[in-house]
């Protein structure tokens, strides 16, 4: 078996790699993702709830979430309900555990 020649990625999409990472570095974020990896769909205070935090705090982190399409929402009324954005979200998520806990 042969290795694929190594390519570096190019300096733009480095950055918006290592601004996914960094806005994953915080674990408050984690565990907001993980609550709604498990949930599918979580209104801001069943999430402040599960976490034992405020309101606020979790609204400010979903924001964080949200600019880097980590996170989507929809609105339902005079609820809004947020979600996982997408598969890959789930896959980092599900990958990075996987790495800590073979470690």
């Amino acid at each position: 078996m042969t290795a694929a020649p190594l390519k570096c990625i190019d300096q733009d999409t480095a950055q918006h790699l290592a601004d996914l990472f960094k806005t994953l570095g915080d674990p408050t974020r984690i565990k907001i993702l993980s609550l709604l990896a498990a949930a599918e769909e979580l209104r801001v205070y069943d999430i402040a709830d599960g976490l034992d935090m405020g309101q606020s705090a979790i609204s400010h982190q979903l924001r964080v979430l949200r600019s880097a399409r980590l996170v989507k929402f929809r609105r339902d009324g005079k609820e809004v309900l947020y979600s996982i954005d997408d598969d890959h979200v789930l896959k980092l998520l599900s990958q990075g555990l996987e790495h800590v806990q073979h470690a």
